[in-house]
């Protein structure tokens, strides 16, 4: 294609380590150039996001800034003149899939010429970013993720001097509150309370693509809260890394169950948070979830491992038995509550045995819902480093049979709320049948029930009236 390359900052993981860095809090007043404006409005914007809920938060701000622009968001990118693929680093297969991405809209360049954009988790690491640079020769900018707030500005330059653009800072101490932000759905949204992970666990790229650990200011969060009820919204869920973590950099006194509380007095309907690392998790969190009735009973709780072996190696920061001594305290203390985790199999030399005290944990715990993985190195990460005697086949043999046992844990739970009512927010109208509709209620389970697109948005009452093992099927109750 023949266009000039200007790298401005490339991905560091010295820096991204850094944990000592000023944070400093922007406010950031996007006002978009006459060049965008003319350029840009009325046409077309696309953007495929990977990975967690914060990539979504993301996806949202995006969305706004290019909204301001007077662009209109599709969800074909063959429409799209500004293309965005938000990327995720977490698991392999989440990289294979943003390059088959990129590589298919290839001939899409040649054809239309949009401008495609590569950021997120992924392009944090320096290999990524070279693979990019090297082989994804459409791809025009490629931008991190503490540089969105410069979205425009970026898309601004690769414009108006016709050049490929690489700017990844990898250290951040900053907290960027721009406004405004479009909204994926108009009754549930996420907020973000906090940005980045101090905790380094050995297979986790995400401390040094997310940056350490900075909170917002908890007026900003309220604030956004309140807004969001005033516009109509049932659900809120608050998001950080490590939610429990929440305030440790800003207040002396304020933590994230006092956080946890305000919100929840703001009478929202529903209230949830993810992700919670056992090792923060506090007392006075479960009081707070225990006292109040719109904060819903479903806690994610990542084990990843059940061997105190491989927690250590893990650097996961507590052990078996303070794990199940937390989650024995939230059951004790919290009527109804449904949990989830995330297990990683196959992590470097774990051996069979160590293997069998997850499925052992995982039979004790009980879950409602789990996310496991077979372990996938990153590279920069400690983990990354070991040597590993574990064949890839073992490693699929002991992820089916975790498969296999948190399977019965599930189908047992699932069938004993068969003849029970919930609350349902309705999400959303199947593809494959308009008159059925599925939400979830407040332990986070799928349900599936007849009825009208017009209750999309709205909490119902539907009592369940048949049980598969990953959802339920209901009935919408009448005058209940």
């Amino acid at each position: 294609m023949g266009k000039k390359t200007i790298i401005r900052n490339l991905p560091d993981l010295n820096k991204a380590r850094v944990r000592n860095a000023q944070v400093n809090f922007e406010y950031d007043d996007i006002v978009p150039s006459s060049f965008l404006l003319e350029k840009l409005s009325g046409k077309n914007y696309f953007i495929r996001t990977y990975g967690c809920q914060a990539n979504v938060r993301d996806e949202e701000t995006m969305s706004g800034m290019l909204d301001l622009v007077g662009m209109n968001k599709v969800y074909d990118p063959k429409e799209a003149d500004v293309i965005i693929v938000n990327t995720c680093a977490v698991r392999e297969n989440a990289e294979d899939k943003v390059f088959g991405e990129i590589g298919n809209l290839k001939a899409l360049k040649q054809k239309r010429n949009p401008l495609i954009m590569v950021c997120g988790c992924m392009v944090l690491q320096n290999h990524i970013v070279d693979k990019l640079l090297s082989i994804y020769k459409q791809v025009d900018v490629i931008f991190g993720t503490h540089n969105i707030n410069a979205l425009l500005d970026l898309i601004e330059e690769a414009l108006m001097k016709n050049v490929h653009l690489v700017d990844v800072p990898s250290s951040s101490g900053d907290v960027h509150e721009i406004k405004p932000a479009k909204r994926l759905e108009s009754f549930k949204a996420y907020i973000n309370i906090m940005y980045g992970c101090n905790k380094f666990c050995t297979y986790c790229i995400v401390p040094y693509t997310r940056g350490m650990e900075r909170s917002r200011k908890k007026e900003d969060i309220l604030a956004e809260a309140q807004c969001l009820i005033d516009q109509g919204y049932k659900e809120i869920t608050l998001l950080g890394q490590n939610v429990n973590s929440y305030g440790k950099d800003l207040y002396e006194d304020y933590t994230f169950a006092n956080l946890l509380e305000d919100v929840a007095k703001l009478n929202i309907p529903r209230l949830r948070f993810t992700t919670s690392h056992p090792y923060d998790f506090s007392d006075a969190m479960i009081d707070t979830i225990a006292k109040y009735d719109n904060i819903m009973k479903f806690i994610h709780l990542p084990v990843q491992s059940g061997n105190d072996k491989i927690l250590r190696l893990m650097n996961r920061r507590y052990n078996r038995q303070q794990y199940l001594d937390l989650v024995n305290r939230m059951k004790e203390r919290i009527p109804n509550l449904a949990l989830s985790t995330d297990i990683i199999v196959g992590f470097p030399n774990e051996t069979y045995e160590e293997f069998k005290d997850t499925v052992t944990l995982v039979q004790e715990v009980g879950y409602d819902s789990a996310f496991t993985f077979i372990y996938s190195p990153r590279n920069g990460t400690p983990a990354a480093k070991m040597k590993d005697d574990v064949e890839y086949k073992e490693k699929n043999i002991r992820f089916r049979e975790l498969t296999k046992a948190l399977e019965v844990i599930i189908q047992e739970k699932s069938e004993k709320m068969v003849g029970q009512v919930f609350d349902v927010l309705v999400d959303s109208v199947s593809k494959k049948n308009k008159s059925v509709l599925s939400g979830y209620n407040e332990n986070n389970k799928l349900i599936n029930f007849k009825g009208d697109a017009s209750l999309i948005g709205k909490i119902v009452k539907v009592k369940i009236i048949e049980s598969h093992t990953y959802s339920l099927i209901g009935e919408i109750v009448e005058n209940a």
